[in-house]
């Protein structure tokens, strides 16, 4: 190995390292972030019951708090109402104690080692938007494996992960090796919440996919973690003849190319040859030998079960059919300014 190639690895394992001893730390700081914020959580419960005392309380206590602890923040009343949320629903844990308590599918210890590694605020937004158990435990363990921002949090819980993840109509439990199945499955969701396409029409499927292309950070935020972009209307070249794949990924966990084809009409049998060719090509054409077969993702505004079956009966490639939705609804907190379409119509037929 020539000198610079051993400094360059060198400076890569230094980086690796302060990366890792900053994550770790960052981890050790929100575990004892959350154990604050329950045990205080758990004093305002308990006290706050036996006491009987009304919601003033909470403005008493964090006003002298912050007397006593100068620019300390995280300590508004608001906060100290999440405190107190975030303990009653957790209680059952007695964090900090031994718990023995199985969660779902988890263990406690399973839970809780994905339980410290989230935010306070990303466990306060689950609990506000989240009723059920095993949903809140799905999306903590996300969070966490995926390290997901708030933002990201906020993103996959309106657009419907827990109900999405991992149920796309697909082939690949005869396609693709047994190694990769699941991953695969659990890669994809069977719709896609598009609502940052904005295209007078969208039956026009270059218009589409540009506006995806243009927002392919929104867009890869969609389809989930670990997808790298390649580029879109991808050429490959047959026999002299071109073929152009709309949008090509790579998917680092599986370790396989994903083409997606974007379609703006219903799902059609045809779509499955087409992608099984454009497989095919790229799996002669651009796959590493190190590389898992490469997988096809036809992306439709509708589809039918039984069609998409019985397109998958002799297809020999990995393919999968999903669907997108391009949601034009305005925001909640906006609708109230604008007028209502009954409205409108009497405004016009007025005027």
């Amino acid at each position: 190995m020539k000198s610079e190639e051993m400094l360059q690895s060198l400076v890569l394992e230094i980086k690796d390292n302060i990366r890792r001893s900053r994550y770790n730390a960052a981890k050790t700081i929100n575990k004892e972030i959350l154990v604050l914020y329950f045990n205080i959580g758990r004093m305002l419960s308990v006290k706050i019951s036996e006491r009987n005392w009304g919601a003033k309380v909470l403005d008493h206590i964090s006003k002298e708090i912050q007397n006593d602890f100068k620019g300390i923040k995280g300590f508004s009343v608001r906060n100290l109402k999440n405190m107190r949320q975030f303990y009653e629903n957790y209680s059952f844990l007695e964090i900090g104690q031994s718990a023995t308590a199985q969660l779902g599918r988890l263990s406690s210890d399973q839970f809780l080692n994905f339980f410290f590694r989230v935010s306070f605020t990303a466990h306060i937004l689950i609990l506000n938007k989240i009723n059920d158990i095993e949903e809140r435990n799905f999306y903590i363990e996300c969070s966490a494996f995926n390290q997901w921002t708030v933002e990201l949090l906020g993103y996959h819980i309106e657009t419907d992960l827990y109900k999405h993840k991992g149920k796309i109509e697909n082939n690949f439990d005869k396609t693709l090796p047994e190694k990769i199945k699941k991953h695969a499955i659990a890669a994809f969701r069977d719709e896609l919440m598009l609502n940052f396409i904005q295209v007078d029409d969208e039956n026009d499927e270059l218009l589409v996919e540009r506006e995806i292309v243009e927002n392919i950070k929104k867009f890869m935020m969609a389809l989930g973690r670990e997808f790298s972009f390649l580029g879109n209307q991808y050429r490959l070249v047959v026999d002299g003849e071109e073929f152009f794949v709309d949008l090509l990924f790579f998917h680092r966990g599986i370790q396989s190319l994903v083409a997606i084809e974007l379609k703006t009409g219903k799902f059609k049998p045809e779509y499955a040859g087409k992608m099984n060719f454009y497989l095919a090509a790229l799996d002669e054409i651009v796959k590493l030998e190190h590389e898992n077969p490469s997988i096809g993702i036809i992306l439709c505004k509708e589809k039918s079960k039984s069609i998409v079956e019985f397109a998958f009966k002799y297809t020999n490639s990995p393919v999968g059919v999903g669907t997108y939705k391009i949601d034009k609804k305005l925001p909640k907190e906006l609708e109230k300014y604008l007028p209502k379409p009954e409205d409108l119509k009497k405004i016009m037929e007025n005027s």
